[in-house]
């Protein structure tokens, strides 16, 4: 057998066949989503792509006898690194055959990549986007991953904490809440709401996609000081909130997407989102011309899973019912709107105030993911 040859993408064939790659580990698993490759080919595009706006990554695939086996990322986000006294080699669009040579292979690749960047560790998987996708599944294979959630097969695990890898912070939990299975707990929080709601200092209201620059504004603001207090927190960028959340503009139903206000400021926020992965797990990616037909029935399906993707409430807020009042607005709105269940996901196992709500809402945790980090 020949050795394993860790080779640089530069053409657009390599750059497709980078991006195709997984569709060969993937194959016959029906939980997986397929991205869309229109979208993966500008997120990796230097003139595109919106990581390179704050750093630089290349892209790098393993070939054994000739065959493809294993694809990974190496990337530095300059912005954050400045901030920070550990400077991390993010890693991403890791995939890999069940075989861990061809793992160790990639990880000593992007080491010494690291190394030759004057960076101190390896971090991740988060494929160009600290937002989407990122993390090892660990648990929760009994349906496919949300809008903004990522899938992958179990050995993952074990290539990554045998090679060293220890976890880089609390796993990343996502609760599923039902109502039928939740009805007590909803109607306990509806009447605590109800209470708060009549003292009249917390309101909650609907986004205003018309005046986004604005929402843009109080959400950056929200990010930064509501999810301060985690560990290996990282500082958010008004103009990658903007990017991230773009997505909302296009997709979102702004009655879903809530704002609670009080004392005459914004103190926190509640988005909730169709999952359109109910949608992309049938277009293949849009690989192929024919998908495109599929995607036209795909995204004419009513969509059952409302996807709740943040909770943030400012720290000084915690313990005033702003997220009770948040949740009950939901519930009200949604259901009518005939969601079936409502997702909420992803949010820190160490995070001291979403999981217990989520709990108290007669949620279920139902996928765990770990992002990792590897010191030099």
């Amino acid at each position: 057998m020949q050795p394993i040859e860790i080779i640089p993408v530069q053409t657009p064939r390599q750059r497709r066949a980078f991006l195709t790659f997984p569709w060969q580990i993937y194959l016959g698993d029906r939980l997986w989503v397929p991205p869309l490759l229109p979208e993966r080919m500008k997120m990796i595009d230097p003139e595109q792509g919106a990581w390179f706006k704050h750093g630089n990554a290349e892209f790098f695939m393993a070939k054994r006898d000739s065959k493809m086996v294993g694809t990974i990322c190496c990337a530095e986000d300059q912005e954050i690194n400045k901030l920070r006294d550990l400077k991390d080699c993010v890693i991403g669009f890791f995939e890999c055959v069940d075989d861990y040579a061809v793992a160790e292979a990639l990880f000593n690749h992007a080491r010494r990549w690291a190394l030759e960047h004057g960076l101190q560790t390896l971090y991740g998987p988060f494929n160009l986007d600290y937002e989407d996708g990122y993390g090892v599944l660990l648990e929760g294979r009994d349906r496919p991953p949300v809008i903004l959630c990522g899938h992958t097969p179990p050995y993952y695990q074990g290539f990554f904490e045998r090679y060293g890898f220890e976890a880089a912070r609390g796993d990343n939990i996502a609760f599923a809440i039902t109502p039928d299975e939740g009805a007590e707990e909803i109607k306990r929080l509806a009447r605590l709401a109800e209470r708060l709601r009549q003292k009249g200092r917390i309101t909650v209201r609907g986004g205003d996609l018309v005046h986004w620059e604005a929402e843009a504004d109080r959400v950056h603001v929200l990010l930064n000081k509501a999810l301060a207090h985690l560990t290996d927190f990282v500082p958010w960028m008004r103009e990658s909130v903007v990017e991230t959340f773009k997505v909302f503009k296009d997709i979102a139903d702004p009655e879903l997407i809530l704002f609670a206000e009080a004392d005459g400021q914004t103190v926190g926020w509640f988005p909730g989102i169709p999952n359109m992965n109910e949608a992309l797990i049938h277009m293949n990616g849009l690989r192929y011309p024919w998908n495109y037909l599929q995607a036209w029935w795909a995204l004419r399906q009513p969509v059952k899973c409302l996807a709740v993707k943040s909770v943030l409430v400012l720290p000084e807020y915690w313990d005033t019912g702003v997220a009770v009042m948040l949740f009950d607005e939901m519930a009200k709105r949604a259901l009518p709107k005939g969601y079936t269940w409502l997702d909420l996901s992803l949010t820190s196992a160490d995070n001291p105030y979403t999981p217990a709500l989520a709990n108290r809402a007669g949620a279920k945790l139902y996928k765990r993911y770990r992002v990792y980090r590897l010191k030099f």
